[in-house]
């Protein structure tokens, strides 16, 4: 299988490019480059996530972006979590503030990495492995650039020489914004305060390797919402206003475990803090 890159036009989209210029700045100087495009602040500029694999049907619906960068400079991304089981019932979503400058090179650092081009990088031989999909808004819409089994280094044995080289060009592209949300680059990240959270409900059900659980009365709308549509019984009800606070303060001291209640029902919870560009329970990876 070969590079999927499609370009989508979007129609609410024409100004995207406001600002880019193609002709030299009026002072003359030898140093004149065109200006930055200035993209609407929460426009996504560009996202790195993943599609498919062999994962529950929460996880995909509930599964982060690796990398969302807006045209404001907000980059939102998924941070470090304590290795323990249960896992924490809330995870940790980051935010890194870039400036104009920034976001520009960013988006040509992609270009060069190979997103949105043709580039043929192969189809390592594995199974259940996660696509990892570049989308990168382009001055006619959005441009998108599929890579299977990118995270598989160890599968690319049989390519070319060539597909592994495009390959690794988009891997540490995807490392290098990674590195720096965590704390590798010189901005700082902190903590993400979603203005929403989607949450993911399925029938509890007790679980012997997680141990004795306490029972939390759920501070949110009732459980167990909107059917999502998806495999397995999973139900989503959108956390907004007050309760966001109510229902994410909850969830700071509970697992992936916690037994909520609800309606005289227990119920797992997954949470997903919704992103600036998403609103509800039906802007979900339930598709992917």
């Amino acid at each position: 299988m070969t590079t999927v890159s499609a370009v989508r036009g979007v129609a609410v989209l024409p100004l995207i490019l406001l600002v880019t210029a193609c002709a030299p700045q009026d002072d003359g100087g030898a140093g004149d480059r065109p200006a930055a495009p200035a993209y609407p602040g929460d426009a996504v500029v560009l996202r790195i996530d993943h599609i498919g694999g062999f994962v529950t049907p929460a996880a995909l619906a509930t599964r982060l972006p690796r990398v969302t960068v807006y045209g404001d400079g907000r980059m939102i991304t998924e941070g470090p979590v304590a290795l323990r089981y249960p896992a924490p019932a809330l995870p940790n979503v980051q935010v890194t503030t870039l400036d104009a400058g920034a976001v520009a090179r960013l988006v040509e650092r992609a270009r060069a990495a190979g997103v949105g081009t043709a580039d043929d990088l192969g189809t390592p031989p594995v199974t259940d492995v996660p696509t990892t999909r570049f989308a990168l808004l382009g001055a006619t819409g959005v441009e998108e650039t599929t890579v299977e089994a990118l995270d598989m280094v160890e599968a690319e044995g049989g390519l070319s020489a060539d597909q592994r080289a495009a390959r690794e060009k988009l891997r540490a592209f995807a490392r290098s914004l990674t590195d720096a949300a965590t704390g590798g680059g010189s901005a700082t990240p902190s903590p993400y305060r979603p203005t929403a959270v989607a949450a993911v409900a399925e029938p509890w059900v007790a679980n012997d390797e997680a141990g004795e659980q306490v029972e939390v009365a759920w501070p949110g709308p009732d459980l167990p919402g909107a059917p999502l549509g998806t495999a397995g019984d999973l139900s989503c009800v959108t956390v907004t206003g007050e309760r966001v606070r109510q229902v994410l303060d909850a969830a700071a001291t509970a697992n992936a475990a916690t037994p909520w209640a609800s309606g005289g029902k227990r119920w797992t919870v997954t949470f997903r803090p919704l992103l600036p560009d998403e609103a509800d329970c039906g802007d979900l990876a339930t598709a992917r």
